[in-house]
C-alpha cells in the first residue's frame, strides 16, 4: 500500500513541475560568426607503371615427332632378334637391341634440336602508391549571440546569418 501511495505523490510532483515549466521560441542578435576548420590528412591512391625488360628463352623443338625413337626401337629390337642363335638368345637381343635403338633415336632427336633462343620482351609493371596529404575541412561556425544583453556563444553546422533561433525555457526554483 505504500509504494502505491509514493508512486502516486511521485507522479504529481513531475506533473506539478511540468505545469510549472514553460518553454517559448525567440530571435537572439549575432554577433559573430566565425567559420572553423579541422586539418584532415587525406590518402589518394594513384597507380604508378614502368617498363622491364624481360629475358625469355625458348627452345625450337616445340613441334618435334617421336617417329625416329619409335623406328630406331623397332629396328633395334629386330637386328638384335636376328643376330640370336637360339629362343632365348634372340630375346635377350631383342631387348638389348630394343634398348640400343631407342637410345639412338633420342640421339638423332637431340642432334636435330634447333638450339634455344633468346628473346627479351618488355613488360608493363604497375603498383598502387598513396600519396599523403593535409586538407583543411570546415567542421562548423563558432557563433556568438546577444540576448536580453548576455553573450552566449554555440557551434553549430551551419552559418545562421544575423539572427539564431533560441530556446527559452523558464522554470521556478522551489
Amino acid at each position: 500500500m505504500n509504494t502505491k501511495m509514493i508512486g502516486t505523490v511521485a507522479a504529481l510532483g513531475l506533473v506539478s513541475v511540468g505545469a510549472f515549466a514553460e518553454t517559448s521560441y525567440e530571435t537572439a542578435s549575432v554577433v559573430e560568426s566565425r567559420a572553423v576548420y579541422e586539418v584532415v590528412e587525406i590518402s589518394t591512391p594513384q597507380e604508378q607503371c614502368w617498363e622491364e625488360e624481360m629475358v625469355v628463352d625458348r627452345r625450337g623443338t616445340d613441334n618435334r615427332s617421336n617417329t625416329p625413337v619409335v623406328l630406331s626401337t623397332i629396328l633395334g629390337g629386330a637386328i638384335g632378334n636376328a643376330v640370336g642363335h637360339n629362343k632365348s638368345n634372340r630375346r635377350i637381343g631383342a631387348v638389348l637391341g630394343a634398348v640400343l635403338g631407342h637410345s639412338i633415336g633420342r640421339d638423332i632427336m637431340r642432334r636435330n634440336e634447333r638450339p634455344s633462343i633468346r628473346e627479351y620482351q618488355t613488360v608493363k609493371r604497375c603498383e598502387t602508391i598513396y600519396q599523403q596529404h593535409e586538407e583543411e575541412r570546415l567542421i562548423g561556425y563558432q557563433v556568438t549571440y546577444l540576448y536580453n544583453g548576455q553573450e552566449y556563444s554555440v557551434r553549430t553546422n551551419t552559418d545562421p546569418g544575423d539572427e539564431i533561433r533560441v530556446r527559452v525555457s523558464v522554470q521556478p526554483v522551489l
